[in-house]
This record gives structure tokens, sequence and C-alpha cells, in this order.
């Protein structure tokens, strides 16, 4: 994979990269079908190692301290209740998602990253006073850390108006406790977005969106980091590039968690609320203040930990299936 960065078991054209496509890389991108395939196998490894921490930190986000005592009381409880079917509540809305999410990620990313490179960032360096035409000519070129946040900030929001709906399908089917199908309010995705279609229109689907936008501005220290821990490996290492992308992705991916968190509880907190009459979070301050009233700040982190230590392993087996399927199907 010497020609691409990854994020999230995806393949980015190193020339987006630097936010500039040469005829090079254009005569040596595969066929539209084999990334798409090897997306779906992608998205696959991402969630079956990816969805079990998940469920974990969407119900330590959104329950009472009582009835969890830490992460692990959470995974046995569920285990012993519910089954391995448990921890997998909710599966298959993102992995439906995520092959939409991702391909608008891919194409959004690579367009913010050119118009931002073409239209703001070398127009300005080729400003007479700016210090940057002390640059060589390659150096010029290339999106700064700061365009590469930028892009990955509008290709948040952009990827928000999907996300939304999907996440928050997936939060109601993940706070499902009961271990009898028959007892569940909504028997799965389809059962749950025709209820909520049904009962709440297009808002109820997306209810939560805002929350999201929100969440999903911090994509900017996502793909900043990414950059410049790319940079950093290339010039301080003699690391591969395929490792390069790996250990970047997996760092950048840890950033992002650490800087978003807070806000990721809040926003769980707003798709988990009751819709209509018996809503108790009518803005997103409301829901903020009352995980503060509950547990003090140490609320805006709870359920950090399954998620912090999702997103390496979850990225990582990803990009391995990601590459297999493509070298499978060249």
């Amino acid at each position: 994979m010497s020609n691409a960065t990854v994020k999230d078991g995806m393949s980015l054209p190193k020339s987006a990269d630097n936010g500039h496509e040469t005829k090079e890389t254009i005569a040596r991108a595969p066929a539209h079908y084999k990334g798409f395939v090897a997306g779906v196998f992608s998205g696959i490894a991402k969630l079956t190692v990816g969805h079990p921490f998940d469920t974990i930190k969407v119900r330590l986000q959104t329950t009472q301290k009582s009835q969890f005592k830490g992460p692990l009381d959470c995974v046995l409880q569920t285990l012993r209740k519910e089954g391995v079917n448990g921890i997998y509540k909710g599966a298959t809305p993102p992995l439906i998602g995520w092959m939409c999410m991702d391909s608008l990620m891919l194409g959004s990313l690579t367009l913010y990253r050119r118009l931002l490179n073409e239209n703001v960032f070398q127009p300005l360096r080729a400003r007479p006073t700016n210090d940057a035409i002390w640059l060589s000519d390659d150096e010029k070129k290339k999106l700064p850390a700061v365009g590469h946040a930028m892009a990955g900030m509008l290709a948040g929001w952009t990827v928000s108006f999907i996300a939304a709906p999907v996440e928050h399908v997936k939060a109601r089917l993940q706070i499902q406790y009961q271990a009898s199908k028959s007892q569940r309010l909504y028997s799965g995705p389809i059962d749950c977005t025709r209820k909520l279609y049904k009962g709440h229109g297009i808002p109820g689907l997306w209810h939560g969106l805002s929350a999201t936008l929100l969440f999903r501005t911090f994509f900017f220290f996502w793909w900043g980091s990414y950059d410049i821990f790319t940079r950093a490996f290339q010039e301080n290492t003699n690391l591969s590039t395929p490792a390069i992308n790996f250990w970047a992705g997996g760092l950048s991916a840890q950033i992002f968690w650490i800087t978003c968190y807070p806000s990721d509880v809040v926003k769980q907190r707003i798709m988990t609320d009751p819709l209509g009459p018996d809503r108790k979070y009518p803005r997103w301050k409301d829901a903020a203040r009352s995980i503060y009233k509950e547990n003090g700040w140490r609320g805006y982190w709870r359920g950090f930990l399954p998620c912090f230590l999702r997103a390496f392993p979850a990225n990582a087996m990803a990009l391995v299936a990601f590459e297999g399927v493509m070298r499978g199907l060249n």
C-alpha cells in the first residue's frame, strides 16, 4: 500500500493527502468495484473487532453508575444475561451505514483537501510577504497540517447527515437489555427505523443531528494529527509506507477520541433520550448539565476505556482486511 494513507480501514490516494492528483496515480488507480468490495470486508472486520467495545461504551454512557460497576462488569453482565449476541446488538446499522459513510468521507475529504489547497493555501503561499516563498516547489504544493485538519472537519460535517440516523438507530438497539426478542421494543434495525419514522417522522430519525455535527467537528484533530504523525514517521524512521499508515492512523485515532469523547457522551444521551412528551433533553446543554449533575466531570468520561481500547485494533484489522482483499482482486 505504498501509494495510500489509511483512515478507519479506508485507503486514501497519496495525491489526496498532498492536495493534488498526478496522472501516474490516476493511471494506477484500481477499478472502482475493487475498492468497494475491499471496503465491505474492511467494514466487516472493523465491526467484528470494534462493535463489542462500542456496545459496552454506549451502555456505560447511557446508564446510571449503579447499574454497572465498570467496563468489565458491563461485559460480564451482558454476556451472562444476553449471551454473545448481546455485545453485537445494533451491529447491522453501522455495517450498512459505514459502506455509505466511508464512501462519502473519502470523496468529500479528497474534494475539500483539493479545494483548500488550490484556493486557500497555495494562493496564500504565493504572496511575496509569506514565509512559504522559501519552501521548495514540492513543499509549496503540499497541503499543510492545518489544511488537513480543516478538510477533516468539513468532511466530518458532511458525513454527519448520513451518520446521524445510523448512529441513532444503533444506539437505541444497543440499550435494549432484554434477552428475549419478544420483550424488546425494537425487533431489529428495520423495525426501529420504521417505528421512529412512523412516530416522529424525519426529525425523529435524524434526532441528535446537531450533537453529531458537534462530535464530528473533532475530526479536525484526527486528520490534523494524522498528517503530523505521518510526516514525523517519514522524516525520523525507516518504516515502510504501510507501517507508517498503520501507526499514524492508530495514534491519530487515539488523539481524536481523547479530544472528542465528552461530546460523544452527550450525543449518546441525546440519541437514547425518549422522544415525544417524555423527552428529558430538549437541548444539548440540558444533556450536558444532567451528566455533570449525576457524576461530575467524571461523567463525561464514563465508558472511555472500552472506546480507547477499541480504536487501535479496530482500525488495524480493517487495514489488514482491506489490503488482503485488494491483493486478492488484483
